[in-house]
């Protein structure tokens, strides 16, 4: 089970929430919380690696961002985790960027209307450009 207690409550990098409750505008960011949280849980990253990383995910994309851009807590979320990961050796950093890619170029929706019960990975008569 996710342990949020070690999640900031307030402060730059504490996730949205809803009274008390963590919110995710998508399922995207959902699954990017619990990918993050398992990682740290099994013992791959330390909390604190990984919060470093998002206050300077957060405080980047603060300087960097132009009048009228929208600011998403879980974009900077996935950038910490990659920086970590990468960091950690967990996964080079090529392998993080073609993943991201594939992810990418799926249409909207992908992953919704159909059975989950299979890996999206492999060609279900879908070509995602990731074979050879």
């Amino acid at each position: 089970m996710t342990n949020v207690s070690t999640l900031d409550v307030d402060g730059v990098a504490a996730p949205p929430r809803a009274n008390g409750e963590l919110v995710f505008a998508e399922q995207w960011e959902s699954r990017a919380f619990s990918l993050c949280m398992t990682l740290h849980e099994s013992g791959a990253f330390e909390w604190d690696e990984f919060r470093v990383e998002l206050i300077a995910a957060i405080t980047s994309w603060e300087a960097d961002a132009s009048p009228g851009d929208t600011y998403s807590y879980y974009r900077c979320w996935l950038t910490a985790l990659e920086r970590v990961v990468v960091t950690k050796q967990l996964l080079a950093s090529g392998a993080v960027d073609d993943r991201v890619e594939v992810l990418a170029a799926r249409p909207a929706g992908y992953d919704h209307g159909h059975d989950h019960g299979h890996d999206h990975d492999h060609d279900h008569g879908h070509d995602h450009g990731d074979h050879h």
